[in-house]
């Protein structure tokens, strides 16, 4: 048992003997690939989302230097037919390449040399294994000799963020050059893969490159964030995981699929983020885990030079708007970008925003990533305009629970100067538009709805407190050209508050107008 070679079930019985929740079911997709043409699999994922405990249930299943049984007997994978076919019976190379990478950086090793030094490690722990093991060999010398020896058994290779060098060394073409050699020699090679592969599964942060660049990893099957194929359903946890996750914690079910929903994958009707939901499982409450990634960190330097109005977009997605955008032309890579849908589609593939297939439109999937932006957009750096949106929308909200009129119609006053010229700011949608502005500060602590049916009507604007804010859940009714209190009265005289049952006695009624007359907004707000 070593550590790259053959390394054994203890890390996944230590995932599993947590409040694991069970995506061995996966496991039957890769043993369907065990040998065959589609046999070499590659999965696009952001962080956070399990990567690298599905790398640990893929070695402890197949490696045959351990007996699983007890891991899995009692799983769903138990239940396929090739479970003990292919359980236990195959070498196993399993790795994570930022490992290597914080290696050589610890020990002042040139990037360039990290190939030599997996393919030195590996060959290192593959001693007991290949009989005439000689440390001139090469590594894949040594590996046909492990598969050709009486008894001799082929590898499945798991690697963890194959990609992690390939982003690192982005502007590094002989790196690069070297680690695609060695890729393409165990993936690509005739001589090679069909004797010693009986396998492989890869995980990245981004697809693969268009470009024709990486052409050493071509042969593999693709699964991506945008289209993720028979793997979506474990791409993140499902709401019945949830609703089970949130019953054996004690928490509140509702709060968690605010904060962590959200995800659109074909294939899978909720996807929410596994990092943060177990997060919040183990600290008792619900909050932002998301944090910018290193492999966001170029990110930022593009949203702040607003290429092509993106800052303006990131706004109105805050908001609850959703946006088109054409995924077609990205590059998969961290450095060309012709449009901002390139950028958005970036997003979509780290995770901060999510694509509808149907639709092809993509929006913030749920209350956390929001957060995220709205803590980004509120950054000095970011730009005055935003910074100042910002916190002036965190003063409006605390205006408005505080029942001060006044300075909540002068806060619309300033937004609406900013955001529209006089000539078309001129009927009540542009009043509505001027809204999802004003309380951008507001997602995360609630849900937007427009247009809510209630009672006699539609109720223009209704803000739904998360639970276990205390918060007083809001219903604004808009006028054009009348006034602030006849808002208020159609509120009461039609019965927009009869859908806000379970808020009685804690409900802001806020009626807001705007006068062409005089250029005015006014405003009245009101306790139910």
């Amino acid at each position: 048992m070593g550590m790259y070679v053959n390394p054994g079930n203890r890390a996944f019985a230590e995932v599993a003997d947590s409040d694991y929740v069970d995506k061995t079911g996966m496991i039957g997709l890769i043993n369907q690939t065990i040998g065959k043409k589609n046999k070499l699999t590659c999965v696009s994922r952001p962080r956070r989302f399990g990567k690298s405990w599905a790398a640990k249930m893929l070695a402890a299943y197949y490696d045959c230097s351990c007996d699983s049984h007890e891991l899995f007997d009692s799983r769903k994978i138990a239940g396929t037919k090739e479970y003990r076919t292919f359980m236990n019976q195959y070498n196993v190379i399993c790795f994570d390449v930022t490992s290597f990478i914080n290696l050589a950086q610890q020990k002042n090793i040139s990037l360039e040399k990290i190939p030599n030094l997996i393919g030195n490690e590996i060959h290192k722990e593959l001693y007991n294994l290949d009989p005439h093991w000689n440390p001139a060999d090469d590594v894949e010398s040594s590996l046909i000799r492990c598969v050709e020896k009486p008894g001799g058994r082929p590898f499945v290779f798991i690697i963890d963020e194959w990609d992690a060098l390939i982003r690192e060394a982005k502007n590094d073409e002989e790196t690069q050059r070297r680690y695609l050699t060695m890729i393409r020699g165990w993936f690509k090679s005739i001589s090679f893969t069909p004797k010693v592969v009986a396998a492989a599964y890869m995980t990245g942060i981004l697809p693969i490159k268009k470009d024709g660049s990486q052409s050493a990893i071509s042969d593999f099957h693709e699964y991506s964030m945008l289209y993720p194929g028979k793997f979506a359903r474990y791409t993140g946890f499902s709401e019945m995981e949830v609703r089970r996750l949130c019953k054996r914690n004690k928490m509140e079910f509702d709060e968690v699929r605010t904060w962590y929903d959200g995800y659109k994958l074909f294939g899978a009707t909720a996807v929410y983020n596994p990092f943060s939901v177990m997060s919040a499982m183990n600290e008792g409450t619900c909050r932002s885990f998301w944090g910018m990634t290193s492999a966001a960190e170029g990110l930022t330097t593009y949203i702040r030079m607003n290429f092509d109005g993106l800052q303006e977009t990131i706004a109105n997605l805050i908001a609850g708007s959703e946006t088109d955008v054409n995924t077609t032309r990205f590059q998969n890579d961290l450095e060309r970008f012709r449009t901002k849908d390139d950028i958005l589609t970036l997003l979509i593939h780290l995770g901060y925003l999510t694509y509808d297939t149907a639709s092809g439109t993509t929006h913030i999937p749920n209350e956390e990533v929001r957060e995220e932006f709205i803590n980004f957009l509120a950054e000095d750096d970011v730009g005055e305009h935003w910074s100042t949106l910002i916190g002036r929308s965190r003063q409006l909200l605390k205006d408005t629970l505080s029942g001060n009129e006044d300075p909540v119609a002068a806060a619309m006053e300033e937004i609406r100067n900013e955001q529209y010229a006089p000539q078309y700011y001129n009927n009540e949608q542009a009043l509505r538009a001027i809204i999802k502005y004003a309380y951008l500060a507001a997602f995360g602590k609630y849900v937007k709805i427009e247009e809510l049916p209630s009672g006699k009507g539609l109720a223009d604007v209704v803000f739904i407190p998360t639970p276990l804010t205390k918060l007083p859940a809001m219903l604004i009714e808009m006028k054009w050209n009348k006034s602030a209190e006849g808002a208020i009265a159609q509120i009461r005289d039609r019965r927009y508050m009869s859908s806000l049952q379970p808020f009685a006695g804690n409900i802001l009624l806020i009626g807001i107008n705007y006068s062409e007359k005089t250029g005015k907004h006014s405003c009245k707000i009101e306790k139910a």
